[in-house]
């Protein structure tokens, strides 16, 4: 008798286990070709993305490589598959090139062969500069959740407006000779300009340098969620009161 009634049980429960793999075999797949949340620690794409956003990352945009797999996947880089550029403009998540265990996330101002430049805080891209028009004020985030004023800027790459933050009119960073893009390569650059450690910064200095194309994750199409995580200091029955529902489900420029 017990020999008999073990059998279904133990063929029950491999069918078990089997169906868990496949659901998790099946999410791994989704998340490594399709989409995957990523979560805003940092204030340098402000105001674009704020602390506290989680992001959703189309992989298929530029194809697929060791860098499209889950983030806590660490593969060395290899050729890309299915690849395309991105275009200017459009907002990134990609492996660091300090250590791809981190994904960042900036926006791509420069392509292969373009050359930047910086004057006075205004980009510039093959001898021409940015459009560029102040837009009133706005509040830049710490990571501690206290505000600094910033000045609110617009500018355009290839059409696209996109809003930026200065939070000074002078800079360490907002001037740089005319650089060129190498092969295979992208500059980035967070909207938050004077709190981004991105292409303008070398890699040994904690910034991103130019970035490999192979580096990429995907494309930032939307945010699917957010909530202010300054109130972490304040008392949880508070907290749902952090959730920026205006956010919710809404289209990254």
């Amino acid at each position: 008798m017990t020999a008999v009634a073990t059998a279904p049980r133990k063929h029950h429960l491999l069918k078990s286990i089997g169906e868990i793999a496949g659901i998790v075999l099946l999410v791994a797949a989704a998340k490594t070709a399709i989409a995957e949340p990523f979560y805003i620690p940092s204030g340098s794409m402000e105001p674009t993305l704020l602390i506290g956003d989680e992001l959703l990352v189309t992989k298929y945009p530029y194809g697929y490589n060791a860098a499209s797999l889950p983030a806590f996947v660490v593969l060395p880089a290899n050729e890309r598959y299915f690849g395309a550029l991105p275009k200017r403009g459009d907002v990134v998540v990609f492996r660091w090139p300090g250590d791809r265990s981190q994904t960042w996330v900036k926006r791509v101002i420069g392509l292969p062969g373009d050359r930047i430049a910086l004057r006075d805080g205004r980009v510039s891209i093959n001898g021409k500069p940015v459009e560029l028009r102040p837009a009133g004020a706005g509040q830049s985030e710490v990571e501690d959740g206290s505000r600094i004023p910033a000045a609110r800027f617009v500018e355009t790459l290839d059409n696209r407006e996109h809003e930026i933050f200065k939070l000074s009119a002078l800079n360490s960073l907002d001037n740089m000779p005319e650089t060129a893009v190498p092969p295979e390569h992208l500059f980035v650059m967070g909207d938050n300009r004077d709190n981004s450690a991105d292409s303008r910064v070398p890699v040994r200095d904690g910034g991103v340098g130019m970035l490999p194309v192979a580096n990429l994750v995907g494309r930032v199409d939307g945010i699917v969620g957010s909530w202010d995580l300054a109130m972490r200091n304040q008392p949880v029955w508070t907290w749902p009161s952090g959730f920026r529902l205006s956010r919710f489900f809404s289209s990254v420029k």
